[in-house]
């Protein structure tokens, strides 16, 4: 039960900081800079809404939501799929890779001061196993 709570407490207080700093600085949520990040590893950085939702682990609708805020700011755009009439496909638009360069190099800051810096080498490598476990229990992207 107290590791259960810590990870409740902990995990709660880390969203919430990261977030607050992207906000901040960068006027970005971390829901906002982990679609950006997606759409930019990807070729072409573009990627299906339903592929995107699946890799942020966000239900459709709620990515569907983060992506018209995006496409609102100019950071995203939406096109239609040429193969599928149903399909959708996300695209990092210029603007929107200009302000994921600009928002990384203090998003990484955040996480190594508020995660990684306070964890030894044997502690990051016991939690990346954790959350792989996890991740592949609950179905999840790896």
């Amino acid at each position: 039960m107290a590791a259960w709570r810590s990870y409740i407490v902990g995990s709660a207080l880390l969203t919430h900081r990261l977030n607050r700093d992207l906000q901040l600085t960068h006027d970005l949520s971390i829901a906002d800079y982990e679609i950006l990040v997606r759409l930019s590893e990807r070729p072409h950085q573009r990627m299906r809404m339903s592929e995107l939702a699946h890799d942020v682990a966000h239900s459709k609708s709620r990515t569907s939501h983060q992506v018209r805020r995006l496409e609102a700011a100019g950071l995203v755009r939406r096109d239609e799929c040429p193969d599928d009439g149903r399909g959708v496909f996300a695209i990092l638009t210029d603007k929107g890779a200009a302000k994921l360069r600009e928002a990384a190099p203090s998003h990484v800051a955040s996480v190594r001061e508020n995660l990684i810096d306070i964890l030894d080498e044997r502690e990051q490598e016991t939690l990346g196993q954790i959350f792989d476990r996890l991740t592949t229990h609950l179905g999840g992207i790896k």
